[in-house]
């Protein structure tokens, strides 16, 4: 009887260490997979708040040649109607 049980702790031991091991390779693998998620968000060149700093300035650009534009053309409009009021 003490030998079954003897089989049987070591047949446990046995399955818990696999375990833990493969425990261990699947945290290194989120650790990678972690560290590679980071290099992507905060890579200074091409991560996604570089993009994002890319797009508020290309935004910001845009949205002052648009002001020009429009002021420009609202300018052209009230001179010509002046001009034809006036004329």
């Amino acid at each position: 009887m003490q030998i079954d049980n003897d089989k049987n702790l070591d047949v446990i031991l046995v399955e818990l260490s696999n375990k833990i091991e493969a425990l261990l390779e699947k945290h290194e693998e989120m650790a990678l997979h972690i560290k590679e998620i980071k290099e992507a968000v905060y890579h200074p060149d091409q991560g996604i708040y570089a993009r994002l700093r890319d797009l508020e300035n290309w935004k910001n650009a845009h949205s002052r040649i648009l002001w020009i534009i429009g002021t420009t053309t609202l300018g052209l409009v009230t001179a010509t109607l002046w001009n034809n009021i006036i004329a």
